[in-house]
């Protein structure tokens, strides 16, 4: 798999489905990149933890990359678009955590949760990135 296409990034909500989720990647030997509708946001999460892997230090800084571009922050000097993310915080510019092995990262809509972990995915998804 090179990419999820964002229609078909898995959406949960309950603890149940989150763990089938995680059993079935981990069965058919592939990291998670999911939706969790949590209520108040959606939160784009990934994990290789079950793999016994992690991305590499390159990889890492791509996916904070691709997301820090996909992502808009009010105070960007872009001719009024708000394109940009926040110039001192790593974990505002990502809009929460991006681990080696893991992130939880938060977007205001189950859409554009999906076009971000659709993004991440082929990242994520690459095994020329795990290390």
């Amino acid at each position: 798999m090179d990419q999820l296409s964002p229609h078909h990034v898995p959406v949960y909500e309950t603890r149940e489905q989150q763990r089938r989720l995680w059993e079935q990647c981990a069965e058919r030997g592939q990291p998670v990149v999911a939706v969790r509708d949590a209520h108040r946001g959606y939160i784009v999460r990934y994990d290789l933890q079950h793999l016994d892997t992690e991305l590499s230090a390159g990889a890492l800084a791509r996916l904070r990359k691709r997301t820090r571009d996909w992502r808009t922050y009010p105070t960007a000097t872009d001719g009024g678009s708000g394109a940009g993310t926040d110039p001192l915080s790593e974990s505002e510019g990502v809009g929460g955590e991006a681990g080696p092995v893991s992130g939880d990262l938060h977007t205001d809509s189950e859409q554009s949760a999906r076009q971000l972990a659709s993004r991440l995915s082929a990242v994520v998804f690459d095994r020329g990135h795990w290390q």
